[in-house]
C-alpha cells in the first residue's frame, strides 16, 4: 500500500499524498503532486467527455496521481484511458487508484509524454503541465487523431496575462495586456499559440470550451485537418487598440501604432451545443458547474469587450450599481452578458459612449 490518504472526489475514491496542495498552483516537491483545487478543472474533462460518442480512448499525458485519468475511466467506463507519467514515482499512486475503483479500462504508463505521442494516437489527448504548455504542443497536435480533441491547461498565467510581457513575448510571440481584459486576453493568448502550431501541421482548430479559473487557463479545442481549416483559423487573429484613460477599445486585423497589444485568437471560446450537452450530475464541484455552465452557455465570446465596471466607476467617479441591474438594463439597448472570468464584469456589443450614458442612468437610481 502506498503511504497517502484517501479523498472522494466526484465518484471516485482517489489515494493522494499527504503533503499535497489545497489550493493555488502549488510546488513541485519530492512527492507525487496533486493538488485539491483542481477538483473542477477535473469535473470539467468529465462533463465534457461525456458527451462524445463511445469508444474514445484517451491520454492523460501528465497523469501524476492519475486524478484525471482514473476518475475519466472510472465516470466514463465506455472510454479506454492511459494514464502516463515521466515519473516513477506516479505509477504506484496510479496502480493503487486503479485497483481501488476496480478498473480495467485504465492502463499505466511511464514515458516522456513526446515518446507516447510518437508512438501511438489518441481521440483525446490532455496536457496538464506545471508552468507553460508551448514545449508539449507539438507533441500533442501530432498524437491526437483526425478531428480529435485536446485540452491544454497552462498555470503561467503571469505571463499570459500581461504581467511578465517580456517572458510573454518569448514564449507566445505576442504583446500582451494588462488591466480589466487581462484574463480574457490570456485565454486568447493561448487559442493563438495552438493555432498557429496546428497550422504548422495543415491543422485548424474549433474551440469548444475555453476558460479562466483560480491560477490556470484551461482550453479544450478539436483538430480540424486541412489546409483550409488552418488558414481560417489564422485569418481569426487580432490586434487591440486599449486606452486606459478614456477606457477605448477597439479591434484590427492589422497591426500598427495604435493596434499594439496582439496578434491573439479573436474568435469564438466556446462550442454551445456541446456545453447544452454538459451536466453537472454527480461532479465533485456540482454547485459551481452548474453556475459556469450556466454563464458560459450565455456569455458573448466573440472579439473580447469585456469591461469591469469598477473601471467605468473610477472613470465617472459615480458610485457603483448592482452589476444583475445594470446588464438588465444595457440588454434593453444591445446584448450584454456576464463573464465567468471575473463576478464584477461583463461583456457587451454596445459602444462605451451607449455603456458610459446607460451607467449614468442606473448610477442616479437604476
Amino acid at each position: 500500500m502506498v503511504d497517502g490518504t484517501i479523498v472522494q472526489e466526484g465518484q471516485t475514491k482517489l489515494l493522494v499524498p499527504k503533503d499535497h496542495s489545497v489550493g493555488g498552483p502549488g510546488k513541485i516537491g519530492h512527492s507525487v503532486f496533486f493538488n485539491e483545487q483542481m477538483a473542477f478543472s477535473r469535473d470539467v474533462s468529465v462533463m465534457f467527455l461525456r458527451t462524445l460518442s463511445r469508444g474514445v480512448n484517451v491520454a492523460d499525458t501528465m497523469a501524476a496521481t492519475g486524478s484525471r485519468a482514473v476518475r475519466i475511466a472510472n465516470e466514463i467506463p465506455e472510454m479506454d484511458v492511459v494514464a502516463n507519467d515521466v515519473s516513477p514515482y506516479a505509477m504506484p499512486y496510479i496502480e493503487e487508484n486503479v485497483k481501488i475503483n476496480g478498473l480495467c479500462n485504465c492502463t499505466l504508463s511511464n514515458k516522456n509524454m513526446h515518446s507516447l505521442l510518437a508512438e501511438d494516437i489518441f481521440d483525446y489527448v490532455d496536457v496538464d503541465p506545471f508552468g507553460s504548455p508551448v514545449p508539449f504542443l507539438h507533441s500533442a497536435i501530432q498524437g491526437c487523431k483526425r478531428y480529435g480533441y485536446i485540452a491544454i491547461t497552462a498555470t503561467d498565467t503571469a505571463t499570459l496575462a500581461g504581467a511578465q510581457k517580456l517572458k510573454c513575448k518569448r514564449r507566445y510571440q505576442v504583446e500582451p495586456l494588462g488591466g480589466p481584459m487581462c484574463h480574457e486576453i490570456g485565454i486568447r493568448i493561448l487559442l493563438g499559440t495552438m493555432a498557429r502550431e496546428m497550422a504548422k501541421f495543415n491543422k485548424g482548430l474549433k474551440p469548444i470550451l475555453s476558460f479562466s479559473a483560480d491560477h490556470y487557463f484551461r482550453i479544450y479545442v478539436q483538430s480540424l485537418d486541412g489546409a483550409t481549416y488552418a488558414d481560417k483559423s489564422l485569418d481569426s487573429f487580432v490586434y487591440l487598440s486599449y486606452n486606459p484613460k478614456t477606457l477605448e477599445r477597439s479591434f484590427s486585423r492589422e497591426s500598427d501604432k495604435n493596434y499594439k497589444y496582439g496578434p491573439f485568437w479573436g474568435g469564438g471560446l466556446f462550442d454551445r451545443e456541446c456545453i447544452s450537452k454538459m451536466s453537472s450530475d454527480n461532479m465533485s464541484t456540482w454547485r459551481r458547474c452548474d453556475k459556469m455552465l450556466e454563464i458560459w452557455r450565455d456569455e458573448i465570446d466573440e472579439v473580447p469587450f469585456l469591461y469591469e465596471i469598477s473601471e467605468i466607476s473610477s472613470y465617472l467617479k459615480l458610485s457603483t450599481p448592482p452589476l444583475g441591474k445594470f446588464i438588465e438594463k444595457m440588454n434593453t439597448y444591445g446584448r450584454t452578458t456576464k463573464t465567468h472570468i471575473s463576478p464584477t464584469a461583463f461583456k457587451t456589443v454596445l459602444s462605451l459612449k451607449e455603456i458610459i450614458d446607460i451607467y449614468k442612468e442606473c448610477a442616479e437610481g437604476c
